[in-house]
C-alpha cells in the first residue's frame, strides 16, 4: 500500500505497471496516456512527453465533465469489470487476498491521479515556465469521498447499484457484429408518457418487478397492431427501472443465431438483463427460429437466471405463413403450425395490443394534450385528430402522439389548426 503523502513520478510510473485487479485500466484511453506520458519523461524525451501531455489533457476534457485527471480516472476505474468489481456487485465475500490487492491497486491509482500533474513538470524543462496547459484539481466525489482504498463500503453499494464494466455508464445496449455495444441515446420515454392499454402495462410491470426482486419470471411476447406502444413498452421498463439495475440489450431478428453466445456472457454478471427482439418473426425456413426456441426452453444449455427475452411482433404464432406452406397436404400444413405454436408457447406471457376504436383514440389525444398542456378548443382538437387518424387510413397512439408534436409546432408558430 502507498501511503506516503506524495510519490515521486518514477514511484506512480512503477505503481501503475504492477496493477493486479484493475490491470484493465490501463487499457483506458486517460490512464494509458498517463502511461506514455509518465514512460516518455523517465525516458527523457521531452518532445514526446509534451506531446502526451497535450493529448492527456485533450482526453480529460472529452471524459470527464469535471475536467480533471482524478475524475477522468476515477470514471475509468468505476466502470472496469474484475473479479473484485464483480464480487461487489454481487455481494459475495471477499477473499483477503483480492481485498488487498484490490486496495493496492486503489491507492496506486489515487495517487497517479492526485499527484501526476505535479511530478510531470517537474521532470520537463520549461514546463514550470506556464507552458503547458493544467486542469482544475476536482475531486470526483461518491464513491471516492476519500482515499480510494479506503472506500471499500461505498464502492460496495455503488457497484450493486450500478452495476460493473460497460453497464456502469450505459442501460441501453444493442447486439452488434457479434459484441455489446452501448446505445448512446436511447429513446427517453417512460411509463408515464403512454396511454391506455393499463391493464398489459400491469401485467409487464409486475413481471419486470418480480424479475428485478430474484423471483423466477416470465419471457414476454406483446403482439398485435402497428403502432399501439408494444415496443415503446418495453423501452419504458428499461428507463423506469434502470436505477434497480436493469439493462436492456436489443438483438436484432438476424443475429438470433448468437443468441446463446449472447445469454453465456451476461451469465456471471450480477445484474439483470432484458434481451429485446423487436418486430420477431419468422418465415418457415429462418435459421434463427432454431436458436430462441432453444434459449426459451428445450436447449441442453439453459437460459440464465439473470436473463428474460421481451420480444414484439405483429403475429400472435410468429411464423409467417406462405401461399406455398398453405398449398401443402394436411400432415404438413398441421407440422408448419405445430411448430409455429410451439415457439410462441415459449412465451409465459402474452400481451395483446389492437388499434383503439374512435373515441379510445380521442380520448388518447385528449390525455397528451393535457400533458402538453396544450389549451384549444376541445371540440376543435378532436375534429383535428380524427382528419390526422383518417388520412392515415388508421387510428393509433403512435399516430395521436405525432398529431400532438404536430399541432405542438404549430401552436408555438401561432398557426392554426
Amino acid at each position: 500500500m502507498f501511503n506516503t503523502d506524495k510519490l515521486s513520478l518514477d514511484q506512480i510510473f512503477k505503481g501503475l505497471l504492477s496493477l493486479t485487479i484493475y490491470r484493465g485500466v490501463l487499457e483506458r484511453p486517460v490512464t494509458s496516456q498517463l502511461v506514455n506520458t509518465l514512460r516518455n519523461c523517465i525516458h527523457n524525451d521531452e518532445e514526446a512527453a509534451f506531446s502526451d501531455w497535450g493529448a492527456l489533457f485533450s482526453l480529460i476534457l472529452k471524459n470527464s465533465e469535471q475536467k480533471s485527471l482524478t475524475a477522468a480516472i476515477a470514471s475509468e476505474v468505476l466502470s472496469d469489470q474484475n473479479i473484485f468489481t464483480l464480487k461487489l456487485a454481487g455481494k459475495q465475500n471477499i477473499p483477503q487476498d483480492i481485498m488487498e490487492l484490490a486496495q493496492r491497486d486503489l491507492s496506486i491509482l489515487y495517487h497517479a491521479s492526485s499527484f501526476a500533474a505535479d511530478v510531470i513538470p517537474e521532470r520537463l524543462n520549461h514546463a514550470k515556465d506556464g507552458i503547458l496547459p493544467r486542469w482544475a484539481d476536482s475531486p470526483f466525489g461518491y464513491p471516492f469521498v476519500r482515499q480510494w482504498n479506503d472506500c471499500i463500503n461505498e464502492l460496495c453499494e455503488y457497484h450493486y447499484k450500478n452495476g460493473v464494466g460497460r453497464y456502469t455508464l450505459h442501460k441501453a445496449f444493442l447486439w452488434h457484429k457479434d459484441s455489446i455495444r452501448p446505445v448512446l441515446h436511447p429513446d427517453p420515454i417512460r411509463l408515464y408518457d403512454l396511454k391506455s392499454y393499463e391493464t398489459q402495462r400491469n401485467i409487464a410491470i409486475d413481471n419486470t418487478l418480480a424479475f428485478l426482486d430474484g423471483y423466477e419470471s416470465n419471457n414476454m411476447l406483446l403482439y398485435g397492431d402497428r403502432g399501439t406502444g408494444k415496443s415503446s413498452t418495453v423501452k419504458a421498463l428499461l428507463n423506469e427501472y434502470a436505477d434497480r439495475g436493469l439493462r436492456m440489450i436489443e438483438m436484432p431478428k438476424e443475429t438470433l443465431s448468437n443468441l446463446s453466445e449472447l445469454t453465456s456472457q451476461l451469465a456471471p454478471i450480477p445484474m439483470k438483463f432484458i434481451i429485446f427482439i423487436d418486430d420477431l418473426s419468422f418465415s418457415g425456413n429462418d435459421d434463427y427460429f432454431a436458436a430462441l426456441k432453444a434459449v426459451l426452453e428445450g436447449g441442453l444449455a439453459s437460459k440464465p437466471d439473470n436473463v428474460l427475452i421481451y420480444a414484439t411482433s405483429n403475429r400472435r404464432h410468429l411464423v409467417r405463413e406462405t401461399s406455398s406452406a398453405r398449398n401443402t397436404d394436411e400432415i404438413h400444413r398441421a407440422d408448419t403450425i405445430q411448430e409455429a405454436v410451439s415457439l410462441s408457447d415459449r412465451f409465459g406471457i402474452f400481451l395483446t395490443f389492437l388499434m383503439p376504436d374512435k373515441q379510445h383514440f380521442l380520448d388518447i389525444v385528449e390525455q397528451m394534450a393535457s400533458d402538453r398542456n396544450i389549451t384549444i378548443d376541445r371540440q376543435a382538437l378532436l375534429h383535428a385528430a380524427e382528419q390526422w387518424a383518417l388520412e392515415r387510413g388508421a387510428r393509433s397512439p403512435r399516430y395521436a402522439r405525432q398529431f400532438i408534436t404536430d399541432l405542438q409546432a404549430r401552436l408555438s408558430r401561432s398557426k392554426s389548426l
